[in-house]
């Protein structure tokens, strides 16, 4: 069964929505409401949700804005958007954020539901190709090696760049895969494949290129729907993903590139586990102007897959988190626990000064380290006990009760003071978290 959360600011409309989908016959376990982007952030961070259907238009954060966000928590959640404006400018960027459809206000119900029909179908399937061995046709399924003609002259791009880049055949071939850059990325996706034992017996050679076959599938259907990309096969059953970006939208996106490989990252590991029940380790590199460095992404990639031995409950890692240039070698044990016991003390230096600030989110706290927002969480989880949300929300509440308990504030500022948007988002989390209301709480 599937959670959806329906945001917009007008009340009549996510209540006219939840009634339309609680009356549709969907396979549908709870159906959330917000009336603004900071609202369904929390919701999206505190529940388990499948679907966000949004508006776009919300006074302080706007549906695209709130896409970004859940993207960055959790990368699995699907978005429907709705609009009062027919812009292509909004679509378009709706579009490049992963959206499934863009529907214009007013809604027709049936259309509405026909959408949010073929969005869950499609989440609790794989692709055609996964599906067809998967339900035991594996042995007559013919597995072909995806881009033959091409995956030679990659991963000799990746091991010696200078040589396929002086080559004419090799560039030629460049040329047809439009790798032009000039930005690039390597992401790495490593299967846990060893000779290790699936329903009492070892892998056979063709196990293993069926799984290989699917993670390169899983990660194809990922990437076609934001990203310019390709993805083949590498040495040591290794499936690698080159990542380009052309100046424009490199620069459209600035800072943000690295949050949404980060994104992708975790995407690639949550499918791979869904559907091929593996933990996928997977390994992104920095970004890098110019094909002359692909050998650096591609060390990089490999370099950061190797943090699994250090980390075994964590499966996706960016080479930027581990700050190399300080150490002289690779960091021993006892220097990367230290790192991980500074980040950890910092982040909850900043979160403890400004809890406070409407708006905070977890990417802002990851900024301040220098780490990704996802090795953060891990480490913050691993090192306190707490999700850093959960962290965030806990001296939320600890403050307010003491100002509901101990002042005369009204609620509104109360809530203002804890950095929430609104006294009714504020009342929600207090419920959730204490088990009885504000006010409840102050008679």
């Amino acid at each position: 069964m599937f959670n959806i959360l329906v945001v917009d600011d007008e009340p009549l409309i996510c209540k006219g929505l939840s009634n339309l989908l609680a009356s549709s016959g969907l396979d549908i376990d709870h159906i959330y409401t917000a009336n603004s982007g900071f609202e369904a952030l929390d919701c999206i961070r505190m529940e388990e949700v499948d679907l966000l259907v949004t508006d776009i238009q919300m006074g302080a954060m706007s549906g695209i804005e709130l896409m970004q966000h859940a993207k960055l928590a959790k990368p699995w959640v699907q978005t429907i958007v709705i609009s009062a404006h027919e812009t292509f400018q909004y679509a378009q960027m709706a579009v490049r954020l992963g959206a499934k459809d863009y529907l214009i206000k007013p809604l027709n119900s049936e259309q509405f539901l026909d959408s949010v029909r073929n969005v869950l179908l499609k989440m609790d399937r794989p692709s055609p190709e996964l599906a067809t061995f998967m339900a035991g046709l594996g042995e007559s399924f013919k597995l072909e090696e995806p881009l033959p003609e091409y995956s030679k002259v990659l991963n000799a791009l990746l091991a010696d760049p200078a040589a396929v880049l002086n080559d004419e055949a090799g560039m030629a071939k460049l040329d047809e895969l439009m790798l032009e850059g000039p930005y690039f990325s390597v992401i790495k996706i490593k299967l846990p494949l060893p000779d290790e034992s699936m329903g009492g017996k070892n892998y056979s050679s063709r196990d293993r290129g069926l799984l290989r076959y699917g993670a390169l599938n899983i990660a194809k259907e990922l990437l076609d729907q934001e990203w310019s990309s390709t993805a083949f096969y590498s040495p040591d059953e290794e499936i690698t993903i080159i990542i380009q970006w052309d100046e424009k939208s490199y620069e459209e996106a600035g800072t943000g590139q690295v949050g949404r490989l980060d994104a992708l990252g975790r995407s690639l590991h949550f499918n791979v586990h869904k559907f091929l029940h593996l933990n996928a380790v997977i390994g992104i590199s920095q970004i890098l102007k110019g094909l002359s460095f692909m050998e650096v992404l591609n060390r990089q990639a490999s370099k950061a897959i190797l943090w699994n031995k250090e980390h075994s409950d964590h499966y996706v890692f960016y080479y930027g988190d581990f700050n190399w240039n300080n150490y002289a070698a690779d960091p021993s044990a006892e220097e990367l626990h230290t790192r991980s016991n500074l980040i950890v003390q910092k982040a909850k230096e900043y979160i403890d000064e400004n809890y406070a600030q409407k708006g905070l989110t977890i990417h802002e706290v990851a900024k301040k380290n220098h780490v990704s927002p996802n090795y953060l969480s891990y480490l913050f989880k691993k090192n306190t006990g707490h999700n850093l949300w959960e962290y965030v929300i806990k001296l939320r509440m600890e403050d307010s009760r003491e100002m509901i308990l101990n002042t005369d504030l009204r609620r509104y500022e109360i809530a203002e003071r804890v950095g929430y948007e609104s006294p009714e988002h504020f009342s929600k989390i207090f419920k959730k978290y204490y088990g009885i209301s504000p006010s409840e709480l102050k008679k």
